[in-house]
């Protein structure tokens, strides 16, 4: 599904031109093609209409993107994406995302790096299935890929102000242009931002679940001749958010619901009682230098960067205010200092060759070093725990992928990555109590390291039925690296490295442009088996619930994705999406002691619900006197979704669906806009995310749990 911003018209006269849709180029093979000709399934969002819609981040584009899944939590750090029902639930810094977020080149280490806000952004493109040739050992699942504006020649500016009920507020400012006529240009792009929330917290009248943010982007592209091309990005994002650490949606024992008062557990609660603020300081950063030289016909692109994330979090672990021997406080604070360091080397050959290749070289550094504190606060006494962890991961690559045009209609495509890994970690835990308390272990400490070699690929075929007609076939392997559960309650039974994670994937594709290309429809069956799944359990450990990262045996996901758009006349168009996503437990394999049920074989995997839609409708009424009316509304909706492995009854979200809807008046000749926005119009309560704690569940609260209105003022110079 290709989403685009609703049909211009500069003008009267240029509405009796013929409609038809806006081509989609995408790089989803690491090099720029049309949509409706690469051999991959894709979904792309256009950046301008996310801005307009206020979806900000990644977490709000789930809603979009049917065949995309996010798992929220209290903080970034805890983030994590699935596409087609698969992704990995883990804090732990020695696991890897099993769908990989690219940014301008850039492969992001830590999945929370990625889930702030994005500037300047001119697509997301979504893909589907492993991708593991061309964008590496974590993209087993999919792969996220950012690509921001480039830099005009002629310069531009503009200031976007939005006012959301719940006070909300966006600003965001924008100018570049040419800095040496055609030798450097330029673009600076800021942004801040900041929300009360929608949670009240009733033990001290404030109000939650909001966030401060504000950010800068910049990028300089030097040209100096017709071969060389240098793109210089630095980005810096300081994140404030009060999310709270789960608000009570089911009380289990009355002696719980009774130290919950004044707040009353319902499924749309948005009330708690905490005495510790949760809350996370966030710094998000880089530099990156991407080089392309034509030589010849050939294209040398080297991309070299460097991430920094520092990430600090307080939880209030018991989600209570008052402290009793029977529910004894807890406070958690968190510290992350990560950085990468990655270089990658491609080779493009010329296009309309019978033999077209893409190849390089890859290797990545990251670093992460955490601390750890809880302290358990009982009406007698006081505990502390802190641990001090740290991961090295190295990660070396070589990779390829051909095409073989055998003719002008039927191709073959061959494709092959190796991957070594050395991962290591060290661990010690340090107690103020000898024996076990609640949510504390006793002092230990642990280190290891384990080296493994991977391969990943994809062979297929794609024919063209037609010149509007495209069909391919494509077997594709996936690989995700070895890795450690490496937490505060490390055990010495959690010292062991996890298995790399391996997928197969079949997949069958139709891709059709129809009626003067007024109509695109994408079609995708697939099948994926992965073993050695790596994956949270629910455990206990020190008397408290927790998350255990395990080889969870083999799982499959199968199904099929349907994606349109259709511009109906010039000022009228429809697109949607239609996903069936039949994602399930093979063959789970229990762990020893666990405290949840592993009777779970042939029940779904977490956070994929088996039915997902997204419909949208833009139309734009020219006026007579150069303006604007620009109409829109959207649907989406999705079937029923377990949130928990072990399938406990209470963590289910029913089916629901969110529609929203906006009406704007422009003058595009003199570069201004104003649009009112309605979101969850029937005010649909829903829960992203929902767990079990000792003797309650809790949801997290989205920013559309209830229905809102925002203004939007735009101003180009």
């Amino acid at each position: 599904m290709a989403t685009e911003p609703a049909t211009r018209v500069e003008s009267p006269s240029s509405a009796t031109g013929t409609a038809t849709l806006q081509a989609v180029t995408v790089t989803a093979t690491r090099r720029e093609e049309s949509l409706q000709k690469v051999p991959v399934a894709v979904t792309v969002v256009d950046g301008e209409q996310l801005e307009r819609d206020n979806r900000n981040g990644v977490a709000a584009i789930a809603q979009q993107v049917p065949t995309l899944n996010f798992r929220t939590g209290a903080s970034n750090k805890d983030t994590s994406l699935f596409v087609r029902g698969v992704g990995t639930i883990s804090t732990s810094p020695g696991v890897e995302p099993t769908v990989a977020t690219v940014v301008d080149g850039v492969v992001y280490g830590r999945p929370g790096q990625a889930t702030l806000d994005l500037l300047d952004l001119e697509r997301i493109e979504v893909l589907r299935g492993p991708q593991g040739t061309l964008f590496g050992k974590n993209a087993s699942a999919g792969v996220l890929n950012v690509i921001t504006r480039e830099p005009t020649e002629e310069t531009h500016g503009y200031i976007d102000q939005s006012w959301y009920t719940g006070n909300e507020s966006r600003t965001r400012f924008g100018i570049g242009g040419s800095l040496i006529p055609d030798t450097l240009k330029g673009s600076l792009t800021t942004l801040f931002g900041t929300y009360d929330g929608n949670v009240h917290n009733k033990a001290n009248g404030q109000e939650v679940n909001g966030y401060n943010h504000k950010g800068i982007r910049g990028k300089l592209e030097f040209t100096p001749n017709d071969d060389v091309k240098l793109t210089l990005i630095g980005d810096y994002m300081q994140s404030h958010d009060d999310t709270p650490n789960g608000v009570i949606s089911q009380s289990l024992t009355p002696a719980f619901a009774n130290a919950l008062l004044p707040v009353r557990a319902s499924s749309d609660n948005r009330d708690l009682v905490s005495d510790y603020r949760s809350h996370v300081d966030d710094i998000n950063k880089g530099l990156s230098a991407q080089l392309d030289w034509n030589l010849g016909d050939y294209t040398l692109t080297s991309i070299t960067a460097w991430r920094g994330w520092n990430n600090t979090q307080y939880q209030d672990g018991d989600r209570l205010a008052n402290i009793t021997a029977a529910f004894p406080g807890t406070e958690d604070k968190g510290d992350l200092d990560y950085n990468q360091y990655s270089q990658e080397l491609r080779l493009a050959s010329p296009k309309g060759q019978f033999l077209e290749y893409v190849g390089g070289l890859f290797y990545m550094h990251g670093k992460d070093e955490e601390t750890y504190r809880r302290t358990l606060v009982t009406p007698t006494a006081t505990h502390t725990g802190i641990a001090d962890y740290s991961t090295t991961n190295d990660s070396y690559a070589v990779f390829g992928e051909t095409t073989l045009n055998f003719t002008s209609a039927f191709r073959g495509i061959a494709g092959l990555r190796w991957t070594h890994d050395d991962l290591e970690y060290d661990h010690r835990r340090v107690s103020t109590s000898a024996t076990t308390v609640s949510g504390i272990q006793p002092g230990t400490s642990s280190s290891g390291s384990v080296e493994e070699d991977g391969w990943s690929g994809r062979l297929g075929v794609q024919y063209d039925l037609s010149d509007s007609v495209m069909a391919y076939l494509t077997y594709s392997r996936g690989y995700k690296g070895p890795a450690y559960n490496v937490f505060f309650n490390m055990q010495p039974r959690d010292t062991g490295a996890l298995k790399p994670e391996t997928s197969n994937n079949w997949e069958l594709g139709l891709k059709a442009s129809a009626w003067d290309n007024r109509l695109t429809t994408n079609l995708a069956i697939f099948h994926s088996e992965y073993d050695n799944y790596q994956a949270n359990f629910y455990d206990t450990v020190a008397g408290q619930v927790v998350t255990r990262l395990i080889n969870a045996g083999s799982v499959s996901t199968e199904g099929v994705e349907a994606d349109y758009a259709l511009q109906v006349t010039r000022q009228f168009k429809v697109s949607g999406a239609l996903t069936y996503t039949k994602a399930r437990i093979d063959e789970f394999s229990c762990p020893v002691g666990a405290a949840a049920s592993c009777n779970v074989n042939g029940k779904p995997l977490p956070y994929s619900p088996d039915w997902k839609s997204y419909i949208r409708a833009d139309y734009s009424i020219p006026l007579d006197n150069g303006l604007d009316i620009e109409l829109g509304t959207d649907y989406s909706w999705q079937s029923e979704v377990q949130y928990d492995i072990s399938q406990n009854p209470d963590t289910k979200q029913g089916a629901y669906g969110i529609w929203n809807a906006s009406v704007a008046l422009a003058d595009y000749s003199n570069g201004w806009r104003v649009a009112l926005l309605a979101k969850n119009l029937t005010d649909k309560s829903y829960s992203p995310l929902l767990a079990s704690g000792s003797g309650y569940i809790y949801r997290a609260v989205p920013r559309d749990d209830e229905r809102y209105f925002g203004v939007q003022l735009r101003k180009d110079f």
